[in-house]
């Protein structure tokens, strides 16, 4: 799906087309970052060098105060937007989520590298191509939907559509490589056991160096021995949000978490409410509408243990998750940070 299109621009945006009225009276200098109490300021300055708090992309008009000091349509957010996001005093990473849907080369990667501070880092979702079996009986799909995928746990395919060009395109700023499989049938995988025998081929087949993660959305698959295969090749399981699966910290436990390179968690929806329902609840994206206390404090408990054990933490919010992605990674800041004021011996 190309990003380009703007009718598919809003799907996964949920903003409306670009060319409104407010798009277009802003034609002159780039959109800027929107200015921050001096306590969020303080909040930035505070966190630590290894917790990159994010959103799960850059591009919502919604967030003109929070983010940008201006509306500006995603077209253009897109184009200007990053620079101006990266100096926001907490996002410290962000979401390319557009690579889930086709892979983008390495100049694009080279780009956004351009915008952002020395000490940023990328979660670059890996194509879906490499995490589905069949593909879903979706329009978009066109002549291959319900067919079997080729392409899937593909080594030289992800090595040459998804690793090489992120790793030449962001170089130092490349965080997670993030492989997630979307909720499927466990026997269309071939059953557990082979499954997590072929992910474990697969991801040792792939090029050293990078950070890899491993995303799945299906419970029967977060197992003792998914976790050994993920430590065996030094990939991260990713600790999901998501509609049916276990609290975060139940997660970090089954899949030994806190022993592997990074801890790496993404929260996206709340737990009553699927990717539509929350979209419309929830846009234009610009408050807390429900807030979520125990999903924030469970994930502020698994990334404080991260931390004091030496760990890059990398967390990307999603505005379906409580409202408004930014405002929901200044608050698991400040549960992060008071957890770490309570530590005895560690500092901020």
């Amino acid at each position: 799906m190309a990003e380009q299109d703007p009718s598919q621009l809003d799907l996964f945006t949920g903003a409306p087309s670009p060319g409104g009225p407010k798009g277009r009276r802003s034609r002159g200098e780039p959109v800027g970052p929107a200015g921050q109490p001096e306590d969020v300021q303080a909040l930035g300055q505070g966190l630590p060098a290894g917790l990159f708090l994010g959103t799960s992309s850059w591009t919502f008009p919604g967030w003109s105060g929070l983010v940008y000091d201006r509306e500006a349509t995603p077209a253009r957010l897109s184009r200007e937007g990053l620079a101006a996001y990266a100096r926001h005093p907490v996002l410290r990473t962000v979401g390319v989520d557009r690579t889930f849907y086709a892979p983008i080369p390495a100049t694009t990667f080279a780009e956004y590298a351009a915008q952002v501070p020395e000490g940023f880092r990328f979660l670059v979702k890996a194509h879906e191509a490499c995490t589905l079996a069949r593909w879903p009986l979706h329009a978009r799909y066109g002549d291959v939907r319900g067919q079997p995928n080729e392409r899937f746990l593909d080594a030289a395919y992800a090595t040459d559509l998804v690793v090489a060009p992120c790793v030449e395109g962001l170089g130092e700023k490349a965080g997670p490589i993030v492989f997630q499989l979307p909720p499927q049938d466990v026997q269309e995988l071939g059953g557990a056991a082979p499954f997590i025998e072929r992910l474990h081929a697969f991801l040792a087949a792939l090029p050293r160096g990078p950070l890899y993660a491993v995303e799945v959305r299906n419970e029967a698959l977060m197992t003792e021995a998914l976790a050994q295969a993920l430590a065996d090749v030094g990939a991260a399981p990713v600790l999901a949000v998501w509609k049916n699966l276990p609290p975060v910290e139940k997660q970090a436990v089954r899949l030994r978490a806190l022993q592997g390179p990074a801890l790496v968690a993404r929260w996206m929806l709340p737990p009553n409410l699927d990717y539509e329902e929350a979209r419309k609840r929830y846009f234009p994206f610009d408050r807390l509408v429900d807030e979520d206390p125990r999903t924030r404090e469970g994930l502020a408990r698994v990334a404080t243990a991260a931390l004091n054990l030496g760990r890059p933490v990398f967390i990307t919010l999603n505005n379906k998750a409580e409202g408004s992605a930014p405002l929901t990674a200044v608050q698991l800041a400040r549960s992060v940070m008071s957890r770490r004021r309570n530590t005895p011996g560690v500092g901020s």
